[in-house]
């Protein structure tokens, strides 16, 4: 998996571009999941899929299989021709930068 993930996260086009936008993306996110000052749970679906919609956008729709059932373990996208399913996993707190 990383071999086909890897040429595009060295792209420095690509890179660029998502320091630029997916902290603000991600803070749009947490401030859609905050009730009463505190961040719920939901924030990681959403950070989730704003990194599948990044994929998409990159890879094609038709290149990228999001139809996995909720059952299927530690997979939460999967890229056509290649059997290995990708798992987002995002990180909150004050020490995150």
């Amino acid at each position: 998996m990383a071999d086909l993930l890897t040429p595009f996260l060295q792209n420095e086009f690509w890179v660029s571009k998502i320091k630029r936008r997916l902290p603000y993306l991600f803070r749009i996110a947490e401030i859609e999941s905050s009730r009463g000052g505190h961040t719920g749970m939901e924030v990681g679906s959403l950070r989730e899929r704003i990194i599948v919609a990044l994929l998409i956008y990159k890879f094609g729709k038709e290149n990228v299989i999001t139809n996995i059932p909720i059952t299927f373990p530690e997979a939460d996208v999967i890229l056509k021709g290649h059997d290995n399913p990708i798992s987002i996993k995002t990180k909150s707190g004050k020490d995150v930068g």
